[in-house]
């Protein structure tokens, strides 16, 4: 019998091959056979968003997904967003405003912050949104509220948030 690829992945704009164990979550894929270890194990449960990553442009918790399941999917690391020579606007943001600590959460803190971003640019309601037909109304409590799956062990949280303010541009109502 032919050995067969199960699911070829685009990571970072570089296609991938993944023919491993059909078990195998699509966090472990990653840093495990690809070596990008900037998306971090946290709790290997999805409650803490260390292994954020985006997949089709949506945030997910890698640690939860089969790589097998990715067959055909693009899928956006830390280091896709900005490398320590290119930072993103979002990463810069997270240095100015010490938008971390022991920087274990960080990746999945900034992971979930740009697409949180496109979110918010593409009108997407969150549980606090009064009128789901209207654009939401950004607070830093609604920036919690869409930053609730990812913990911060340190306490970093108000910084977070004057960071995601920062690199939205705006000023965000408290």
């Amino acid at each position: 019998m032919a050995n067969t690829r199960a699911a070829r992945i685009a990571v970072n704009g570089t296609t991938y091959d993944f023919n491993g164990d059909p078990r195998r979550s699509l966090l472990d894929f990653l840093r495990l056979e690809l070596g990008m270890t900037g998306t971090k194990k946290g709790c290997d449960h999805g409650q803490c968003g260390a292994c954020t990553v985006h997949v089709n442009g949506r945030r997910i918790n890698s640690c939860l997904s089969l790589a097998v399941m990715h067959d055909g999917d693009e899928v956006t690391t830390i280091e896709g967003i900005g490398m320590p020579d290119k930072l993103s606007a979002l990463q810069k943001a997270f240095v100015e405003h010490d938008g971390y600590q022991c920087g274990y959460c960080t990746p999945g803190q900034i992971c979930s912050a740009a697409a949180m971003i496109e979110e918010i640019k593409a009108d997407w309601p969150s549980a606090l949104t009064d009128d789901v037909a209207a654009k939401p109304a950004i607070s830093d409590n609604e920036l919690r509220e869409r930053m609730s799956g990812n913990l911060c062990r340190c306490g970093a949280y108000d910084n977070i948030i004057s960071a995601i303010k920062d690199a939205m541009g705006q000023e965000v109502a408290s």
